[in-house]
């Protein structure tokens, strides 16, 4: 079974598999304001409605996270900011960002997560306890979603197990059942389908029945994917692309997420039920280039604009 897509660039295919098709409907995108600012009009690259995450590194200032989902959302998109657990420094913080992004940018919606650092700045350290501070739900938010991770997270589960990332899933899924709150799993890109298909099964298993948004890095060069897979800590799939960098011919090809999207939307379609309902896209290889691949393979915005 081939694990990635090393091919030449070729037109845009005459026929959209209807599968491909229906698995990529209302897929996401991720952006960093930094990011953000090389595209002139989203307008012009992605389907209306579609929706934006923007993703919140440290030493980033709030001010420019809160500017990029003004204009975001101005261009007639769903923007869903990220709100870093460990970067936040305490409940008043935290206030004072949802505050911004509703009376500045109309975001009704975020990813909670942990972050990517590794001591807290301040009192939260995980995203359930953002979510114990109710301030989501007093400020009327109507959407909230969570991190996964397929392959695991050794910052959190050290010995490469996955007991606490999933007792932390089950937590969030009991939180959505005790409240209002629309939540669905967001996760870290991966490669390959079956340990995909067999991750979202076990959350199933496990009652967790929160649907999934699967993680996928878009068209970029290897080494682009090599550099990102290793920042992101995504430790199989980082092996798999090493593997693959040992040989110059293919090292030199461009990346497309074509087979790894066709095996899941295969599974999909002859599953209905199976619990991984959108695509999320790591735009690693530039959002331009990302978004036209999208769309040229079916990829369209089912959410009006400004829905959640």
């Amino acid at each position: 079974m081939a694990l990635l897509s090393f091919r030449k660039k070729e037109a845009a295919p005459d026929q959209v598999s209807p599968e491909i098709e229906t698995f990529l409907k209302d897929f996401s995108i991720e952006v960093m304001p930094r990011t953000a600012e090389k595209v002139e009009n989203f307008r012009e690259i992605l389907p209306a409605g579609t929706r934006v995450y923007i993703a919140h590194i440290d030493g980033t200032p709030i001010e420019d996270m809160v500017a990029t989902a003004a204009r975001i959302n101005a261009e007639g998109f769903n923007v869903m900011p990220h709100f870093p657990a460990r970067i936040i420094k305490d409940r008043a913080t935290l206030a004072d960002w949802i505050a911004r992004y509703q009376g500045e940018a109309n975001v009704k919606q975020g990813l909670l997560l942990a972050g990517g650092v590794t001591t807290p700045h301040g009192d939260f350290s995980d995203s359930m306890q953002l979510m114990e501070t109710g301030l989501f739900d007093e400020a009327g938010f109507e959407r909230l979603h969570v991190a996964g991770h397929p392959e695991g997270n050794r910052d959190i589960d050290l010995d490469g197990t996955r007991l606490k990332v999933d007792s932390a899933l089950k937590w969030k899924n009991d939180f959505q059942a005790r409240t209002d709150a629309k939540m669905a799993i967001a996760t870290q890109f991966a490669f390959e389908a079956q340990p995909i298909i067999e991750w979202a099964d076990s959350l199933k298993h496990a009652g967790i029945t929160l649907p999934i948004h699967i993680g996928i890095a878009g068209p970029a060069k290897l080494q682009t994917l090599i550099k990102f897979a290793i920042a992101c800590g995504v430790g199989a799939s980082l092996k798999v692309l090493q593997k693959r960098a040992m040989d110059v011919t293919k090292l030199l090809l461009p990346y497309e997420p074509s087979d790894v999207i066709s095996e899941l939307a295969a599974h999909k379609a002859a599953n209905p039920d199976f619990n991984i309902t959108h695509v999320h896209f790591f735009p690693l290889g530039g959002i331009k280039t990302n978004a036209t691949w999208t769309t040229q393979h079916g990829g369209a915005s089912a959410v009006p604009a400004n829905a959640s």
